[in-house]
């Protein structure tokens, strides 16, 4: 039913999104871009092809004053007055594709963006747990036969469909990540093999070199846990060995990404990051939102199986139907 109201107000949202939008800056989220198909992803993250990104960027420009990360920092400040409102453009996780593919395209459009990094992905030393169950949802699909043991690891009947199978391997959390490096021995997929085949994550040279070609790499914690899963402790220690790493490599350490959600992160996770006074902001990932810490930014994701511009009429309307009710802001306690 939410889905039927917000489709039907953003069909009237006017095309000048730019002058509709609610706030003053625009932050679109993205992870990768790529024609071909990424096994290590496919199953988790609807990435768009080259035509499709450029095609929000198109329109996006359209609409708002692309800013880099100086800029964004000024404006948020009181410190700069751009002719249009502004957008910052934002991608996670490190993959491959920003150097191969979205640089190039940046470079050619003049647009800045910067690349919140997993120091524990970097060289391709390790792969994110949901990568990972990505990879093994796709050998399921693929294998004619699967070990009845796999079934039993989740209590499952092994005459399910593998569908049912794909599902219960793809909500494994990051408590529970070590189950699958059981289940690719079984399943007979090789994690090391794929990386070092095929290289999923940027290299700290690439990182190096996108540094020098002026764009931003910044911190998105160590190995991307969801932090409303985490104690106080553990949501700073992989925060501030991140920012380590960033500082020591000569990255961008003013700011900061929650991996997945930000969603049940509380004030006293806020209050204890902005003790480092060199941390400007954070970013969320709710859409258009307003949040009660006001040094966190929520960014709106661009990968929703959508094209830019249906993603960013539906994000307006939604925003306008939560306004009636007091319910566009973010309340940390």
């Amino acid at each position: 039913m939410k889905e039927r109201i917000i489709n039907l107000l953003a069909a009237f949202e006017s095309e000048n999104i730019g002058k509709s939008f609610p706030l003053d800056y625009c932050l679109p989220l993205y992870h990768s871009v790529s024609d071909e198909e990424l096994s290590h992803i496919k199953h988790v993250i609807r990435y768009k092809t080259t035509k499709q990104f450029e095609d929000d960027l198109d329109y996006l420009l359209k609409n708002f004053q692309f800013v880099d990360w100086q800029e964004f920092k000024a404006f948020t400040s009181g410190n700069f007055k751009p002719k249009k409102k502004i957008a910052l453009l934002t991608f996670d996780d490190g993959f491959r594709e920003f150097y191969e593919v979205v640089a190039p395209v940046l470079e050619r459009k003049g647009i800045y963006a910067c690349n919140f990094v997993n120091p524990a992905f970097i060289d391709n030393k390790d792969m994110m747990f949901r990568c990972k169950a990505s990879l093994l949802a796709d050998a399921v699909e693929e294998n004619k036969t699967i070990d009845p043991e796999v079934y039993r690891m989740f209590s499952l009947d092994n005459h399910l469909e593998k569908g049912i199978l794909q599902k219960k391997i793809l909500s494994v959390n990051y408590q529970g990540r070590e189950v699958l490096d059981e289940l690719a021995e079984k399943i007979e997929v090789d994690f090391k093999a794929y990386s070092q085949e095929h290289q999923p994550y940027l290299s700290s040279e690439e990182l190096k070199e996108l540094t020098r070609k002026g764009f931003g790499i910044s911190s998105h914690s160590w190995d991307h846990p969801k932090y409303g899963d985490l104690s106080l402790k553990e949501q700073m220690e992989t925060t501030d060995k991140t920012f380590a790493y960033l500082k020591k490599n000569g990255f961008l350490y003013e700011s900061f990404a929650f991996p997945f959600t930000d969603f049940e992160v509380k004030k006293d996770f806020f209050d204890e990051l902005f003790k480092n006074e060199e941390i400007y902001c954070s970013f969320g990932c709710a859409g258009i939102k307003l949040d009660s810490v006001k040094r966190n930014f929520q960014r709106i994701p661009m990968e929703m199986g959508e094209s830019g511009a249906q993603i960013m009429k539906k994000e307006i309307a939604y925003f306008r139907l939560k306004k009636l009710i007091n319910k566009n802001m973010i309340i940390r306690e």
